[in-house]
């Protein structure tokens, strides 16, 4: 069926899709896809005829174009297509005005050609694709029938198991009626009658006691028998919805229970090994002795105790306990689950040379971070509030191909604690001694810490550039804390340096590459990290940062590490230039991301294997935290009469503060400050201290404690803010310690009482007693020294002794009321509310004045 319309030009013609042919030549073909409505669509075939173009003068006549079918689609099962026919021969030619026309061009022979080809190609890919086809349904075939093999099979088993078990209830179910009459007789005999079985000989005729009418039970219901009948099936549970089943375990231990109770057999007491914590609740213990919670309970009733399941009871006992139900006892602590975590033997073959540890220690601004600036050939003094350094930096430069790790550690008094952490973490300590100023405090303090972590010393001699700067006077002072150097006849090496020219600077890392080599030191880079954290911080874009110095093993990102009393999966390591690294081997200093929280400064840090012993570790040190903490504040706060009392009698003042500082190393360094400026009267209190920007939560708790609130290094927030405005809780911020430390001392001040001090004025002698109607008794005075002020406190002396004291009522000099009266002149003293005074008393005059006191 075909639609034709027919005009000057062209053809329209709409035709169903066929197999592939050859159509007339000097035809042009195409297809359009046809649009109607709901997305239906429909594809034809358009052909269009070639107009001849004749010459001039000829009568104009139609070339045939050939016509292309479309490309044959592809169905499920493909039809292999025969092999189209050679074309036939082209007719001759038609002379036409002189000029021979071929009807077929090179160019429609050509098309010709390749659409014969197409068409083959199609073909051989149509048998291949129906050859797989074959091939797939073949092995779906094969893969259906072992499956049927295998279902048949598993139930042939499950119908013989099932088979089984009836079998073996049948047989039970026999036993148990066999059973049930010689129970009934058996009860009816004397209690004080004991039945003896007979022994039977084998060929004797067994004689068995006559058993009483029994009434028959009852057929039992279809209910009953489908719930007898054992384990639940898939063709049971198909053909019959409401059946309810009892498993096969739940019939074994009614049969026990039942053989139990027929024979009066006691269940047989299983003896378990029981581990026991140091603290265990009652019901816990119970399960791991795998007895009643209610008998324990029972057990301590006996005793006099009344406890419950949840109650926690202590080890021993635990222990007693455990061995009164006959079972045996093996003690563990909470600690052992920390043991493997540090000090893991390494093997002498695998340990490799690393770099050194030099800390750099000495005074304060005697040059020990411009000395490292140096060598870094980096300026960090100028990032150092003040040109001191707040906190413990850690730093690595190389030498000769040989690295070099520094730890720069703070020379003020109150970096005590710091400074001592450092010195422990390293392996060379550097120092450093001014030339113009030589040997200070904080220099033989940082002596003492290197000679209590046992660690060389090698002296660096600052400053030599200076004009009064004494190299000798340096080493002779040295001396006398027994730091013989070498130049002394002893074994340190010393270098004179200076930071700020950059003098022999070379030699003092050729002493310290000396030293390292003399050291030996070596560590294993093919095992898990350990290493020390230096420090600590809190930051706003990265979270949780802490600076930490391998000392053994490789850290690498994805580890999993335990660093006090905080964990973390390890996100990111970066090195003390700021970039990223993959790796962190033995005495390199790094950056690690990716901690739950700050851990503190100096803590050991080690990787573990997995999550759940890191948590395991860190709760347990978290748990041991708040028992100390409580303990501690426990002990010092004691019952409120005790509070009373000692307020009372002592009359201590605290000043309540709430620090936040930018690390953690800071914030100890403050707090050991702050300890040491306590007295007996007045001390400061932390309320909180901790690592980070102020927040909200630490305004309200200053609210709460009445609390001040500082900030060294750290700002805070919007919120806080605006939340300390509406409070009217003063926040202080400092950048240098020694600022903070002076205005704490100066309010610790403040909360001084005044010191009561006593001014004396002069002394006077009674020469008589006066008796004034309506006024009373008036002493006629002489003064004797000094002189007398009305509105001075006065003292009634007898004898040496003081019998009164307070203040005069009246002071006058021949009935005129006046202010004092000179020493050598007579006057009429009164006393206030006191009239026992005699002839020959000493009347004491004095002043007294209220003087500020300072810490």
């Amino acid at each position: 069926m075909s639609d034709t319309k027919s005009g000057d030009d062209n053809t329209l013609s709409v035709t169903p899709k066929k197999t592939l042919t050859l159509k007339r030549p000097g035809m042009e073909q195409g297809t359009v896809r046809q649009n109607f409505s709901h997305g239906r669509t429909k594809q034809v075939v358009v052909e269009t005829k070639k107009r001849k173009f004749s010459m001039p003068g000829d009568k104009p006549e139609p070339v045939a174009a050939p016509v292309f079918t479309p490309k044959p689609v592809v169905v499920a099962a493909p039809v292999v297509q025969e092999a189209p026919k050679a074309p036939p021969p082209p007719p001759p030619p038609v002379e036409r005005s002189g000029m021979v026309l071929n009807e077929l061009s090179r160019s429609e022979m050509e098309a010709r050609r390749r659409a014969l080809e197409g068409s083959k190609v199609r073909e051989v890919e149509d048998r291949q694709r129906a050859a797989e086809d074959a091939k797939r349904r073949a092995e779906d075939e094969e893969r259906r029938k072992r499956e049927r093999e295998e279902s048949a099979r598993r139930q042939a088993e499950e119908e013989a198991r099932l088979q089984t078990e009836a079998e073996s209830r049948r047989r039970a179910e026999e036993e148990a009626r066999r059973r049930a009459p010689l129970a009934a007789e058996l009860a009816t005999v004397d209690d004080e009658e004991e039945v003896k079985p007979k022994r039977i000989g084998a060929g004797a005729p067994v004689r068995r006691p006559v058993t009483p009418e029994v009434a028959r039970p009852a057929k039992p219901t279809k209910a009953e028998e489908d719930r007898r009948r054992g384990k639940l099936t898939l063709n049971s549970a198909l053909s019959d919805e409401d059946a309810r089943a009892r498993s096969l375990s739940s019939m074994r231990r009614r049969q026990e229970k039942f053989k139990r109770a027929m024979h009066n057999e006691p269940r047989e007491k299983v003896m378990r090994e029981v581990i026991l914590p140091e603290t265990i609740t009652i019901q816990e213990l119970a399960q791991r002795m795998s007895e009643r919670a209610v008998d324990l309970v029972k057990f301590f009733m006996k005793q006099g105790q009344i406890l419950k399941p949840g109650d926690v009871i202590d080890a021993d006992t635990a222990e007693l306990v455990a061995t009164e139900f006959g079972h045996t006892v093996r003690r563990v602590a909470e600690s052992d689950i920390e043991e493997g975590l540090f000090n893991i033997a390494d093997n002498a073959e695998d340990l490799v040379t690393r770099p050194p540890v030099v800390t750099i220690m000495g005074h304060v601004d005697h040059g020990k971070t411009s000395l490292l600036d140096a060598i870094r050939n980096a300026n960090v003094v100028s990032g150092e509030a003040g040109g001191i350094t707040q906190h413990i930096g850690a730093y690595q430069v190389e030498k000769n191909g040989h690295k070099i790790t520094f730890i720069d550690t703070p020379g003020h008094a109150a970096f005590t604690a710091m400074r001592a952490r450092g010195a422990q973490a390293t392996d060379i300590a550097i120092l450093v001694v001014a030339a113009d100023d030589s040997v200070m405090p904080q220099t033989i303090e940082s002596i003492s810490h290197a000679k209590a972590a046992g660690v060389p010393i090698i002296v660096a001699i600052n400053k030599i550039d200076k004009h009064d700067a004494d190299p000798q006077k340096v080493r002779s002072e040295l001396l006398r804390h027994e730091v013989f150097v070498e130049s002394m006849g002893g074994e340190v090496l010393d270098v004179e340096v200076s930071a700020t020219k950059g003098t022999n600077l070379d030699k003092l890392l050729e002493a310290i590459l000396l030293q390292a080599e003399i050291l030996d030191l070596k560590a294993n880079p093919d095992r898990t990290a350990e290493g020390v954290v230096i420090e600590a911080q809190l930051d706003k874009g990265r979270g949780p940062v802490a600076t930490v110095l391998v000392q053994t093993g490789t850290l690498m990102p994805g580890d999993i590490l335990v660093a006090g009393n905080e964990w973390g999966r390890v996100r990111a390591l970066v090195n003390d230039r700021g970039g990223q690294i993959k790796e962190a081997p033995p005495a390199m200093p790094v950056e690690v991301l990716g901690l739950q929280g700050t851990p503190q400064a100096g803590d050991r840090f080690a990787v573990v294997n997995n999550e759940a012993r890191a948590r395991e570790i860190t709760e347990y040190r978290q748990r041991l935290a708040r028992e100390k903490a409580v303990a501690k504040h426990a002990g010092q706060r004691g019952s409120l009469e005790q509070m009373m009392s000692q307020l009372q009698t002592s009359g201590l003042k605290e000043f309540p503060l709430v620090i936040k500082g930018d690390v953690q190393g800071s914030i100890e360094a403050i707090n050991a400050a702050l300890d040491k400026l306590g007295t007996d009267e007045v001390r400061a209190r932390i309320v909180h201290a901790g690592a980070g920007a102020i927040t909200e939560s630490d305004v309200s708790l200053a609210e709460t404690s009445g609390a001040a609130i500082i900030g060294f290094n750290v700002r805070a927030n919007v919120q806080a803010r605006a939340a300390a405005a509406a409070a009217g809780i003063e926040i202080r911020y400092y950048s240098i310690i020694y600022n903070l430390v002076d205005d704490v001392k100066a309010a610790l001040s403040g909360l001084l009482s005044p010191e009561r001090r006593e001014t004396f004025i002069g002394n006077a002698q009674i020469l008589e007693i006066f008796d004034i109607t309506k006024v009373g008794k008036i002493a006629g005075c002489r003064v004797t020294e000094g002189k007398v002020e009305r509105g001075a406190g006065v003292r009634l002396i007898r004898d040496n002794v003081v019998i009164h004291e307070g203040t005069l009522k009246t002071l006058k000099r021949f009935k005129d009321e006046v202010a004092e009266v000179p020493g050598g002149q007579e006057c009429g003293m009164a006393f206030q509310n006191y009239e026992d005074m005699r002839v020959g008393d000493i009347i004491e005059c004095f002043r007294v004045e209220m003087v500020t006191r300072t810490l």
